[in-house]
């Protein structure tokens, strides 16, 4: 039996030509995995203990991915099936540890986006979705790559003014020069909102992405010059590790 997510259109499926689809296990959870950035896990629930198992028990060549998908309403614990966003991102499983107590220690890294276009409830005990894999498309080419100096200068004088009014002192990495890493990149570094992170991660291409990176970015500077203190260390994290 399935479940249809809502505000998910109709896969285009094989019949007209669309993206194939495969099934991938979900890991509903309270926050917004990006393609290339690490995120570690600790798994306590017994259906997800379940869902590393399986994982664990595939051939060691073949691999090892699920897909996490942010929580719009409900929680991440208990009985109730939580209401998810439509679209999410593979995170493919590069550590894990058994705890004496039978919990899991995991290290993934984010994948490739896709978009659910159907839930299996029944399987498992854990979600199966039918998922079609979205492309990361540079979009508008020549305006992606003249966009990427513009965004790299915002963020580092972003941080900066971070360091001066000691709101929050950040180490950012290397910033890459490919823009579609820098636009995710940005994402976790400086968006705290699950609901304004997702619109990043679907975002249609890394040009769409880093536009709308740099009006938010000239936004918190311009916040930033009329306060003299920072009270939320929310404004921004140390970014993930990227891949």
């Amino acid at each position: 039996m399935t479940d249809e997510p809502t505000g998910t259109d109709e896969a285009p499926g094989d019949q007209d030509g669309g993206p194939a689809t495969e099934r991938l296990a979900l890991f509903p959870l309270g926050t917004v995995l990006l393609p290339g950035l690490l995120l570690p896990l600790q798994i306590f629930e017994p259906r997800y203990r379940e869902l590393v198992g399986d994982l664990l028990d595939l051939p060691e060549d073949t691999p090892r991915a699920f897909g996490v998908v942010a929580i719009r309403h409900g929680r991440e614990v208990g009985p109730q099936r939580p209401e998810l966003y439509d679209v999410g991102c593979a995170a493919v499983l590069r550590r894990a540890q058994r705890l004496p107590d039978g919990r899991y220690s995991l290290m993934t890294v984010g994948e490739r986006r896709f978009t659910i276009r159907s839930v299996d409830v029944e399987s498992r005990p854990y979600l199966i979705g039918e998922v079609a894999y979205l492309a990361d498309e540079a979009g508008d080419a020549e305006a992606a790559v003249a966009l990427v100096p513009a965004v790299q200068g915002l963020l580092r004088e972003y941080t900066a003014r971070l360091a001066e009014k000691k709101a929050l002192e950040i180490r950012l990495p290397d910033l890459p020069d490919e823009p579609a890493a820098l636009s995710y990149l940005v994402a976790a570094a400086v968006v705290p909102d699950i609901a304004h992170r997702q619109e990043l991660l679907e975002a249609p291409d890394a040009a769409s992405r880093l536009r709308a990176e740099q009006a938010m970015l000239r936004r918190e500077l311009a916040l930033l010059t009329t306060i003299t203190t920072v009270s939320s260390p929310g404004l921004a994290r140390i970014p993930p590790s990227l891949n």
